[in-house]
């Protein structure tokens, strides 16, 4: 409507396709009834399990709306913190090729980690190997336990040169500032009011996935047009936000309250119109963690180098998912809404597989296969009841609803606001309309 004033002497069908070109990512929400948003979760290569469950969800999008079908198409937000950052960025990222489809399926990212994950986090075995990553260990005590060298070039290959606010639709990407110390939020939503916030995707991408001890911290500056430009000194992400659903929903109400034409005109806190994929790396079972009476013991070596994983910071960052994973079902919960949030983890992934830096072929397939699993996992009564579901009977005559069941139904509800969109856009720009 508002366009149809501003370029009146320009045909209103010109008008519909302009309106497409320049967001061939996800229409805008305020062209339809819900604000929609993908998170996914920090955790090295165990980015691997989220990316099934997001390549599941892909292929059950293109069987609605056609083979083109991608991810970016239809949520208004996507938000990656570390690893979870590198897919979004991955979803989001025009291709160097073609500008109005990002730069990888989402069925690609698993292979993407299984031909590179070796060679970002390598791994020795025969031999020598036991040798190779003992030094690895030792190395720590002095510095990044992997150069970095090969993630670097991959990302600034596979991004190039894009800049946050050229993204096919929104993304969120929390990072922490080691100078500052404090968390900085990476969004197009900031690059696109603020030219120093307009920092290289691969930039953040690569500062994301900084985690102390495995890899070095991030430095980049950016340059504004005046010639002003901003330092930034960046660390892994899930040092502030592991889960970044709620840092994502937090980005979009500042967004309502600022009234950007983008959203819908409603309360910045309505949240009743948000639709929400949250997905998880997997946290291990209870009863293979420790407890009070063996870490009492432990020294700051032993809280820093375990058997399969380093105990600090895989509980750190699986408090920080597990906090937001509460506080956004809480909310949603409270306000009647929980049928529009769909959070994906599995709590129960076998002791060998909570590395998230173990390159081996064995652990690689052995995440995917985690993966798989989840999506045939049924939900428990309590999630049945939580989204309103009557569970379906299986062949056994059980009634089981599984999380493919439910990524099924999300496609569904995606599909159907994305058309809801587009006809709004069509009729906007409707010879009527512009008459009027």
């Amino acid at each position: 409507m508002l366009e149809c004033k501003i370029r009146a002497n320009i045909p209103c069908a010109d008008l519909f396709v302009s309106a497409m070109e320049k967001n061939s990512g996800c229409p805008p929400p305020s062209k339809g009834n819900m604000i929609t948003i993908l998170s996914i979760d920090g955790g090295g290569v165990k980015g691997i399990i989220p990316a099934v469950i997001l390549s599941f969800l892909e292929s059950k999008l293109q069987e609605l709306d056609g083979k083109d079908a991608r991810i970016a198409n239809y949520f208004d937000a996507i938000a990656g913190t570390s690893t979870g950052g590198l897919i979004a960025g991955m979803l989001a990222a025009p291709s160097l090729g073609n500008a109005k489809q990002p730069c990888y399926e989402a069925k690609d990212i698993v292979p993407f980690y299984l031909k590179h994950s070796p060679h970002i986090f390598p791994y020795r075995t025969g031999i020598f190997g036991w040798l190779f990553n003992i030094l690895g260990i030792i190395k720590m005590a002095i510095g990044p336990k992997y150069d970095g060298k090969y993630l670097h070039k991959l990302i600034n290959d596979l991004l190039g040169k894009t800049r946050m606010k050229e993204t096919l639709t929104n993304v969120v990407i929390p990072t922490f500032d080691v100078k500052c110390v404090k968390p900085i939020i990476f969004s197009t939503f900031k690059a696109r009011r603020k030219p120093l916030n307009n920092a290289c995707l691969a930039d953040v991408c690569i500062g994301t996935s900084a985690a102390p001890t495995f890899l070095p911290a991030h430095y980049f500056e950016t340059v504004d047009h005046t010639g002003a430009s901003q330092c930034f000194n960046i660390i892994d992400g899930g040092m502030a936000a592991n889960n970044p659903t709620l840092v994502a929903m937090g980005e979009i109400t500042k967004q309502i309250k600022r009234k950007s034409e983008e959203f819908p005109e409603t309360e910045p806190l309505d949240y009743r119109k948000y639709l929400v994929i949250s997905l998880g790396t997997g946290l291990p079972e209870h009863d293979i963690m420790f407890d009070a009476r063996n870490v009492a013991r432990w020294g700051i070596f032993r809280w820093l180098v375990g058997k399969d994983s380093m105990p600090l910071l895989n509980m750190f960052f699986h408090a920080s998912s597990d906090m937001a994973d509460t506080l956004v079902a809480d909310l949603f919960q409270a306000i009647g809404c929980s049928h529009q949030l769909l959070r994906i983890q599995d709590h129960n992934i076998p002791i060998g597989a909570i590395s998230n830096d173990l390159s081996t072929k064995d652990h690689l397939q052995l995440l995917v296969k985690i993966g798989e699993n989840l999506l045939n996992k049924p939900l428990s009564m309590e999630e049945c009841e939580k989204n309103n579901i009557e569970p379906e009977p299986n062949l056994h005559g059980d009634h089981v609803t599984t999380y493919a069941d439910m990524l099924t139904r999300f496609a569904k509800l995606l599909s159907d606001e994305r058309k809801l969109r587009l006809h709004n856009m069509k009729l906007d720009a409707s010879p009527s309309t512009c008459e009027t």
